[in-house]
C-alpha cells in the first residue's frame, strides 16, 4: 500500500461489543495494524447536506479511536467532530440490521460519496448493492441452489406450500441474528397463529423454507471476500433449538470445504464482485444455500482461530486493490 487510509467505521456501539468474537473489531484491529487512520461514527449522527453551492455532502459526529484486544478497555476515543465522510478513503457500513426503511435509507445517503477519487470514499459494501440485496431475496436469484423457499403475504399459498412440504421453517424476511425463525413440524398446531400475529403487526411478507434435517449437523457459514471463500465454520444448534446461529446459542466448530460448497461460491462469486459486495457470509445447509448475508456478516474471529488465517487481512486486501486500481 502506497500510503495510509483514512477509514470510518459506521457501526452500533464500540463500546459494547464483544470483543473476542465481534467481527468489525477485527477489522479495525487489523486496518490500525497497517497504521489506517479509524474514525468511528453511530447512523444516527449521519447528515446529507444539501443547498450550500456545491454537491451532495455526507457527514456524520465521529470520534478518532484506537483499539486493543483487552476486555474492559478495547478502545480509547478522540473528540467527536463532524466528519466529512467524503474525506475518507474508506466507509465500513457495519451496522446490524434490521433491514428497515432507516437501514435503506443510510444506503442512500452514503450513495452520495461512494466511490474512489476527490470528494468520494469506497463504502464497504457498496451501498447500492446492500439496498438491492436483502438477504433472504438475493439468494432467490440462485433457486438451483436453494432449498424449496416460499416468499409470500398469501396465507392460502403458505398452507398450501405446508400441504407439499410438511416441515417447515418460518423467517421473518428482514431480521437478523436468528429472532423470529420458527420451526413448523407436521403436527404443529399454532401456524395459523403464528400467521394472524405477524401479519397483524408487520406489512411484511414472511420466507417459509422446507426444514432441512441436516442442520442437526450444522448451518455452515462461508466466508467470501472478492467473490472467493476464505473459509468457513459451522454453527451446531444447541439440544432443543431448530436455530444454529451463535446468538441464541449455536456452537461454532471447525469444518472444510465440500466441492458443493465450492460449486455455490463458484454460481454467486461473479455476482458479488460485480456489485462491490467484497465482504459476505453465506450459510449453507447440506447441499442448500439459505441467505447471503451482505450488511454486517460475521464470523471472522471464529474462522481465524479455527484456520490459523488472517481474515480480516484479506478483506483488506480486498478493499486496498480497489482504491489503488482506481487512482
Amino acid at each position: 500500500m502506497s500510503r495510509s487510509l483514512r477509514v470510518a467505521v459506521q457501526m452500533d456501539p464500540l463500546e459494547s461489543v464483544n470483543i473476542d468474537g465481534d467481527s468489525t473489531f477485527a477489522m479495525m484491529l487489523e486496518a490500525q495494524t497497517r497504521g489506517y487512520e479509524l474514525w468511528v461514527y453511530p447512523v444516527t449522527t449521519l447528515s446529507l447536506v444539501e443547498g450550500q453551492g456545491r454537491g451532495g455532502r455526507v457527514q456524520a459526529r465521529a470520534r478518532r479511536v484506537e483499539v486493543r484486544r483487552e476486555r474492559g478497555n478495547h478502545a480509547t476515543f478522540g473528540e467527536e467532530q463532524v466528519l466529512d465522510l467524503g474525506q475518507t478513503d474508506v466507509i465500513l457500513m457495519r451496522q446490524d440490521p434490521p433491514f428497515d426503511m432507516g437501514y435503506i435509507t443510510a444506503t442512500h445517503m452514503l450513495e452520495h460519496v461512494h466511490g474512489v477519487g476527490e470528494g468520494r470514499s469506497l463504502v464497504v459494501n457498496d451501498p447500492v448493492a446492500v439496498r438491492n440485496a436483502p438477504e433472504k431475496l438475493l439468494v432467490t436469484h440462485f433457486p438451483h441452489l436453494m432449498p424449496p423457499t416460499l416468499v409470500t403475504w398469501d396465507t392460502r399459498e403458505i398452507l398450501a406450500f405446508r400441504e407439499k412440504y410438511h416441515d417447515l421453517i418460518v423467517k421473518p424476511l428482514f431480521g437478523n441474528g436468528g429472532a423470529g425463525i420458527f420451526r413448523i413440524k407436521p403436527d404443529d398446531e399454532n401456524l395459523g397463529a403464528l400467521l394472524e400475529m405477524h401479519f397483524a403487526r408487520s406489512r411484511e411478507p414472511l420466507m417459509i423454507q422446507r426444514y432441512e434435517p441436516a442442520v442437526r449437523q450444522g448451518d455452515k457459514r462461508i466466508i467470501l471476500v472478492d467473490g472467493e471463500p476464505i473459509g468457513a465454520i459451522n454453527r451446531v444448534p444447541a439440544t432443543g433449538e431448530a436455530r444454529s446461529n451463535m446468538h441464541v446459542g449455536g456452537r461454532a466448530m471447525s469444518v472444510e470445504l465440500t466441492a458443493r460448497d465450492r460449486e455455490i461460491c463458484e454460481s454467486i462469486g461473479p455476482y458479488l464482485r460485480e456489485h462491490g459486495l467484497i465482504f459476505t457470509g453465506i450459510d449453507v445447509i447440506g447441499n442448500w444455500l439459505t441467505e447471503i448475508n451482505v450488511t454486517s456478516p460475521t464470523g471472522l474471529q471464529e474462522l481465524d482461530r479455527f484456520d490459523g488465517i488472517n481474515s480480516a487481512g484479506l478483506i483488506w486486501d480486498a478493499i486496498e486493490g480497489r482504491v489503488l486500481a482506481s487512482e
